[in-house]
């Protein structure tokens, strides 16, 4: 760690309260670096040197004057950032990169959904579908991008399953809802990189209360938020931005093992939305699959 014994600041953060005061040199390779951070936990002290069109002599100063004992432990803490998922430290270099192509992407997205499906059991999902169907309520939480999955999957199972709901509504806090949630629930937590520790806290008490609690979060995290099943989800991208296609498969699974798992009684339910859906005239119809709209 750095030689100042403040890990909690940032690599950039230090970068940026110092540049000012920096001679030109070691201006033009804080600049460098604030624009694609992700480049020195790429390449050695000679290489981003050379990069950057500075002396070997340069970057050794500049770590220096961060606070950093040597160019390694700067790059050690440049990559542990990386590996916390941060766009800014994945996002590639106009020259010579581009993110990624058409192939890249199909091929990651591809690698993705093999390797989510290897960690997850039929029996997994079997037991995850009739535990909501039996559920008093199947309560569904998750911030920033995993709000997405949780709202997505509470909107397909809220069809066939009576009390569901996404945590928490707007202006409104996960107190409001630690009260009701008891032994008979289920809730789903989707937490993938960069989501708040308070998703993981809530998924505790939760468990604590008597709830079946599903976590799903991605293979590098050792977070299990005492839940009963938890999820793995591989997102790694050959861009910038993660890769969604696995969990979106996995919510896929999920609400199509619940509708069989619902039997009869779901069947009723969702034919009863489809009444209503006629009845109300909100839906306009369309071949479903590939066929063009006309």
């Amino acid at each position: 760690m750095p030689a100042h014994d403040d890990s909690s600041v940032s690599f950039l953060a230090r970068i940026r309260a110092l540049l000012d005061q920096l001679p030109p040199t070691e201006q033009r390779l804080g600049r460098f670096i604030l624009d694609f951070p992700g480049e020195l936990a790429s390449y050695s002290a000679s290489e981003l040197a050379a990069l950057v069109g500075v002396s070997n002599a340069s970057v050794t100063r500049f770590v220096q004057r961060l606070g950093y004992a040597s160019y390694e432990e700067a790059r050690r803490h440049a990559r542990d950032q990386r590996s916390a998922g941060s766009p800014l430290y994945l996002a590639p270099r106009p020259a010579g990169t581009s993110g990624g192509g058409l192939a890249a992407h199909a091929q990651a997205a591809h690698d993705n959904i093999a390797a989510t499906l290897r960690g997850i059991a039929d029996a997994q999902l079997d037991a995850i579908a009739q535990a909501m169907v039996q559920a008093r309520a199947v309560w569904f939480l998750g911030f920033r991008n995993n709000r997405n999955f949780a709202a997505y999957l509470r909107w397909q199972l809220a069809q066939v399953l009576p009390r569901t709901q996404v945590l928490p509504g707007p202006g409104e806090t996960l107190a409001e809802y630690a009260v009701d949630i008891a032994a008979g629930d289920v809730l789903v937590v989707f937490a993938l990189r960069r989501s708040p520790a308070v998703a993981a806290a809530f998924a505790r008490h939760a468990a604590q209360a008597g709830a079946q609690v599903v976590f799903v979060t991605e293979p590098s995290s050792a977070e299990g938020a005492g839940a009963r099943w938890v999820l793995h989800c591989h997102t790694a991208a050959p861009g910038p931005l993660d890769s969604h296609v696995a969990p979106m498969l996995l919510c896929e699974l999920l609400a199509t093992r619940a509708l069989q798992a619902a039997g009869a009684a779901g069947r009723q339910r969702l034919a009863g939305v489809e009444a209503a859906h006629a009845a109300l005239g909100e839906l306009r119809t369309a071949p479903r699959g590939d066929a063009a709209e006309p």
